[in-house]
């Protein structure tokens, strides 16, 4: 395969090593719009990759697919799509797949991390969260797998957090589903080996995101965090796109049923 470097300053806004085994190849993003998957939408773009992506976040989405499609070998293609609506979400991949070809890569990315207190959830509110952040990912990961084992060959990535590795407060249901997405992994990885398809999932950490800057990360936290990480930078969603795109690619071929962290040494 070939394996180009492009200028070392391209890598403050999308990743600088070109995988020559992604060129084509049709890759599924949820949550693509915003943040880290607007990260990978764009790292994949850039390798010439076939994208499509999911988000219910249809502005920004749109002026992606904009912003990306001059220029690109393949201009992004975006849906819309609930994915707490499972058969929503298996209608809308087989749309993708009849308009743009067999799912070779998928990326679960969505989710969402808004904060709780542990007597305030209720039976809905749990249901809820499981739906957001974790039960998509088996289904879309069942549904694109078929597709993936007709070819003999595939690769899913899940995301899963630091948060329940450090147990930071007010997000126990999230912890409880991304944990439970770092076992799902292995699990898959397992039952899916044998047909060529590697499963992985990726830990970020503290990832800069015009969300956690609004939201969470206030400059108190920003330092604290920093002063807890071996390396003293904050973890830009180009880093994390740089993983996706490495495992994804044919370089990575041994890599599988693991989880792999990008947060700068947090500990």
């Amino acid at each position: 395969m070939t394996i180009d470097t492009l200028n070392p300053d391209a890598a403050t806004d999308t990743a600088a090593t070109v995988y020559g085994s992604l060129k084509d190849r049709h890759v599924l993003i949820t949550g693509g719009g915003t943040g880290i998957g607007e990260a990978i939408v764009e790292g994949f773009a850039r390798q010439g990759a076939k994208v499509s992506f999911i988000d219910i976040a249809e502005e920004a989405s749109h002026k992606l697919v904009e912003r990306l499609t001059p220029g690109s070998r393949h201009g992004p293609t975006f849906t819309r799509c609930d994915l707490r609506n499972i058969a929503a979400l298996e209608q809308t991949i087989a749309s993708i797949e009849a308009a743009n070809g067999p799912i070779e890569i998928l990326i679960n990315n969505a989710a969402n991390d808004d904060r709780h207190q542990v007597g305030a959830i209720t039976p809905e509110y749990w249901d809820n969260r499981m739906a957001v952040n974790l039960r998509h990912l088996f289904f879309a990961s069942q549904a694109a797998a078929r597709s993936m084992r007709k070819a003999g060959r595939g690769v899913i990535i899940n995301f899963s957090s630091i948060s329940w590795h450090l147990a930071l407060p007010e997000l126990v249901l999230y912890q409880t589903a991304k944990a439970g997405i770092e076992g799902m992994t292995r699990g898959l990885a397992r039952e899916l080996g044998a047909d060529g398809i590697r499963v992985n999932a990726i830990i970020p950490g503290a990832v800069r995101t015009a969300r956690q800057d609004l939201l969470w990360q206030s400059p108190d936290d920003v330092q604290r965090t920093l002063e807890q990480q071996c390396i003293k930078e904050r973890v830009m969603p180009v880093d994390v796109a740089a993983l996706v795109l490495f495992l994804c690619s044919d370089d990575a071929r041994a890599c599988t049923a693991h989880s792999y962290f990008v947060d700068a040494g947090w500990a």
